[in-house]
């Protein structure tokens, strides 16, 4: 089962302060204890869920990290498995640890109260790969995915008539009944309107009363020029129609990059190796070399250039925010495995005109750095 984006889990929007994210987690916190709910394995299942999301989104670093990357940059950090001793309780209620929760539990005034109000959809998350290309100047991708879309039939509602809706008799509206347990009075959630707070009478037949229905669609995403691999695009508006006619949640695309067969990237900068001969890297040469956009650009070789040089090309690299890195281009002086006679000659002639060290000295780490 795949999860739920964190701030959905919590009810929360992006933006939402410390406090905000605080009270929507001590507010699930009460609901869904397992203390409250005993043996509900779907209450001690949201419970896990809620406390994790607040994990995450509590400490500022992780929240940064899932802004940035989601689910894959928090991998493995809001793992807390001891629920009843999670660090955040203190912080959340008081000195008095779960002191404020079981007044609410045991009838200190807790109730739901208003459960039917309109509430935002599900976010949804679809994933695409696409060239290394598209990543670096942009691209447009049509993708095609299932949502939940409003019932076309009861405009949401999950009505037939779109009326029908009475406040729960069991619960009278509060979502929840309340059980006596000797001294103590314990809350649970309405096993009629489980937990709505309102029954629908005449059920549209299209929807079966769900005010929603799966449908496909397709649209067109926007890939910004510059994005990188793991990186994601929101789309507002776009994943879950929300119950009772709510707004709809957003879809979130996760881009892979695919590896190019001759460039790679780090940061705003394009990095590629280029061969060039004895000759060119000893006397100099001007070469032509193809870039990314398939332009064509005339680099000039100093005379004397070693293998593995790095040549600037200022403004070749990745667009992004209308500024554009560079391109560099690592030289790599192949020797020919193969000589012509009259090759062969010349080099030895070189070889006894210039000289050649028959006891080299190693090479100091600090200037092959340099090169």
């Amino acid at each position: 089962m795949a999860k739920r984006d964190y701030y959905e889990v919590l009810g929360v929007q992006k933006n939402a302060s410390k406090d905000e994210i605080k009270k929507a987690y001590r507010k699930l916190a009460i609901q869904y204890h397992p203390d409250k709910n005993p043996g509900d394995k779907q209450s001690e299942e949201k419970f896990k869920e809620a406390t994790e999301a607040y994990e995450i989104l509590a400490d500022e670093q992780k929240k940064s990290a899932y802004d940035q990357f989601g689910f894959a940059g928090v991998e493995g950090m809001g793992q807390s498995h001891d629920w009843n001793n999670f660090r955040g309780f203190e912080d959340i209620f008081g000195d008095g640890g779960f002191g404020s929760i079981f007044e609410s539990f045991f009838g200190g005034g807790f109730r739901r109260g208003g459960s039917s109000s309109v509430r935002q959809g599900a976010n949804l998350r679809y994933d695409i790969e696409i060239p290394f290309k598209d990543a670096v100047y942009g691209t447009k991708v049509e993708i095609q995915y299932s949502h939940n879309e409003a019932c076309e039939t009861c405009k949401g509602s999950g009505s037939a008539d779109g009326a029908s809706k009475k406040t729960c008799p069991t619960c009278r509206g509060s979502g929840q009944i309340r059980h006596s347990q000797g001294f103590f009075s314990v809350a649970a959630t309405c096993h009629i309107c489980h937990g709505e707070g309102y029954i629908i009478e005449t059920p549209c037949k299209d929807c079966g009363g769900l005010g929603t229905q799966k449908k496909r669609q397709k649209i067109m995403v926007t890939i910004p020029s510059g994005i990188e691999n793991g990186k994601r695009v929101i789309i507002p508006k776009q994943g879950d129609a929300g119950p009772n006619g709510g707004q709809a949640g957003d879809l979130y695309v996760f881009i892979r990059v695919k590896r190019h067969e001759y460039f790679e990237r780090q940061a705003g900068d394009l990095y590629c190796a280029v061969p060039v001969s004895v000759s060119q890297s000893a006397l100099g040469a001007e070469i032509h070399v193809t870039t990314l956009d398939n332009k064509t650009i005339k680099v000039k070789i100093p005379a004397g250039t070693q293998s593995g040089k790095l040549l600037r090309i200022r403004g070749e690299g990745v667009p992004s925010g209308g500024t554009r890195g560079d391109m560099y281009i690592k030289l790599i002086v192949q020797i020919p495995e193969k000589l012509s006679r009259r090759g062969k000659e010349l080099l030895e002639e070189f070889a006894k005109t210039e000289g050649q060290n028959d006891s080299p000295q190693p090479i100091p780490l600090s200037q092959l750095a340099e090169n």
